[in-house]
């Protein structure tokens, strides 16, 4: 944990390159405009010197921590760092008794949180009185949605900025300034085609970090021709191994893919619904979780519209029970393309939730007594069962025989779409409501 400015921005000598030519204040920085630019909010209070408490919220390495750094550099406050993943009640309680001390005597402090989301509720808890009286303004940076992981009463008191994953143009202009930047590889000859730094900045998907760590592979692995270092394509591609996936199965991304995929297939696109279906299989999700869903689907959104889908979906899960990753594969991707291209129909999913609806408003509605067995005399005496239509005695085995309780008479919850199976469903539902208005 560091109390002082200075040693937040030292670099060492071999540091990495992500931290040698970490940006030093706004101009250097890239990306973010939307928050950044001139005229934002976010730059203004940053270049005034009138921070409020805040939360950064954006994946990782798109320049939250070194935002924090710029405001660190700029600011006149007494500026304090944690990490969360090392620093404890004891830690914070100590800094929070010297903030209200350095607050009696006119002076600021500036509290960044790294990881914020790892703080328990007890640690964040403890933050929570100070910002409240003025003594520290919190900075808190997150890759996880602050909705679910900040308590809210300090989530209220905080100004949240969003920041995005960086464009590839934004990581192209990255890779430059590194080359050219004398903290970076200023004072060395690199030569490196326009194509490979694309290509590196494509697979770093959004993550500065990612892009800066692939160069500095590059450029320890490229040819030495004289008192040049030339990458060549073949270096890149070595150096670009397959992403090793932080999936973190009860994180807001877990959330965000499995909606991605059941709103691809429920709007009938079996192209996007199997790329989201390869998003998560191959970031580690638990492929039996995939398989629930699935079966879920089926019946919600597709229904009697086509009753093979809740088949299809149920042998699915059993393949992929028996079988596993990365056999598996391909049988989910079966059930997501069959899924997908079906006929829809969510008539089974209004109707019960029409039904829940009156139900939990009559719970004391007792059920009509022709409805009722009557396996003793008493109950017989009592008139239990009394009125009741055998439906196979009638001709076309439909009776005019009220089923709902009387409050709820004419009430008709299940409404089929008319797609699919269900089209004959409602022809067959429209003849029956017409034999029974005959009798």
């Amino acid at each position: 944990m560091d109390y002082v400015q200075g040693t937040f921005f030292e670099s060492m000598h071999k540091a990495p390159l992500a931290d040698r030519i970490r940006p030093r204040n706004l101009d250097e920085y890239i990306g973010q405009e939307h928050i950044l630019a001139k005229g934002k909010v976010l730059r203004q209070i940053i270049e005034s010197d009138n921070i409020t408490s805040m939360i950064l919220w954006g994946p990782p390495g798109v320049g939250k921590t070194t935002l924090a750094m710029i405001i660190a550099n700029m600011t006149h406050a007494r500026f304090v760092t944690f990490s969360a993943v090392t620093s404890g009640i004891k830690e914070i309680k100590e800094i929070m008794v010297k903030a209200e001390q350095t607050r009696r005597m006119g002076e600021r402090t500036v509290i960044f949180v790294d990881e914020i989301h790892r703080f328990n509720k007890a640690q964040q808890d403890a933050f929570l009185p100070h910002v409240e009286k003025g003594n520290i303004i919190l900075i808190g940076a997150t890759t996880e949605n602050p909705s679910f992981e900040v308590n809210s009463a300090l989530l209220s008191r905080s100004r949240v900025f969003v920041l995005h994953s960086l464009q590839t143009e934004d990581i192209i202009k990255l890779l430059k300034y590194a080359l050219r930047e004398p903290r970076g590889y200023g004072g060395q000859n690199i030569a490196i085609a326009e194509e490979l730094l694309e290509l590196i900045a494509v697979y770093a998907n959004g993550d500065a970090r990612t892009a800066l760590n692939v160069l500095e592979m590059a450029v320890a692995g490229g040819d030495r021709q004289g008192d040049a270092t030339v990458i060549s394509k073949e270096t890149v591609e070595g150096c670009i191994q397959k992403k090793a996936l932080l999936y973190d199965k009860n994180g807001e991304e877990h959330y965000n893919l499995i909606s991605a995929l059941h709103k691809s297939m429920r709007n009938s696109d079996p192209d996007a619904a199997v790329y989201w279906l390869a998003r998560m299989l191959e970031a580690g999700e638990e492929p039996l979780f995939i398989a629930r869903r699935l079966v879920r689907f089926a019946s919600e959104d597709i229904g009697l519209a086509d009753p093979r889908a809740l088949e299809m979906t149920v042998a699915v899960y059993n393949a992929v029970h028996f079988l596993g990753m990365p056999e598996c594969n391909v049988h989910l991707t079966q059930a997501v393309v069959y899924l997908s291209v079906a006929a829809k129909s969510n008539a089974l999913y209004v109707a019960y939730e029409s039904a829940k609806r009156d139900a939990n408003s009559t719970m004391a509605e007792g059920v009509p007594l022709h409805l009722r067995n009557a396996p003793t005399r008493l109950m017989a005496n009592l008139d239990y069962g009394k009125g009741y239509q055998y439906a196979h005695d009638a001709a076309a085995k439909v009776t005019n025989m009220q089923c709902l309780p009387d409050n709820l008479k004419g009430r008709q919850y299940y409404q089929p779409a008319g797609l699919g199976l269900e089209k004959n469903i409602k022809e067959r539902l429209e003849l029956i409501k017409q034999m029974k208005t005959e009798k």
